[in-house]
């Protein structure tokens, strides 16, 4: 086996390109449960403006950035390359949308807390914190 074979990206035995190509009700079938339920109730019209703020950037990717508050919105696989700015509750994190995040929500990609870094106590933070030799 050849070291510089790719492995070809599939969701559930079809390529991107045969997902790409798909009707919404032949995608809908395939798609987990969760978001099959979000996409046979309707996208709303948020939803379908940022569906057409996406394809225009697909078509003129020079544009400025797709900044989207919509954290529920399933990834399908017409949003596959493009970059978006999710809103995470403080600022937009740009996320680049890959194959492998079809079938799930945009905003399980954007973390809306940031991991806690211990350092030292500042001065009055703890009784014990006033006996901190300051440096």
């Amino acid at each position: 086996m050849d070291a510089d074979m790719v492995k070809e990206f599939r969701y559930r035995g079809r390529t991107l390109q045969e997902l790409q190509e798909m009707s919404m009700e032949e995608l809908i079938n395939i798609l987990p449960s969760r978001i099959r339920r979000t996409l046979k109730r309707g996208l709303g019209e948020e939803r379908l403006k940022l569906l057409r703020e996406l394809k225009a950037a697909k078509d003129n990717p020079s544009g400025k950035p797709v900044k989207t508050h919509l954290r529920d919105m399933p990834i399908l696989p017409n949003m596959v390359g493009l970059t978006i700015h999710i809103a995470n509750g403080k600022e937009f994190v740009p996320v680049e949308i890959k194959p492998e995040m079809i079938g799930h929500y945009l905003g399980e990609y954007a973390i809306t807390n940031k991991p806690v870094k211990h350092g030292t106590p500042g001065i009055g933070a703890s009784r014990s914190s006033l006996y901190v030799p300051l440096k």
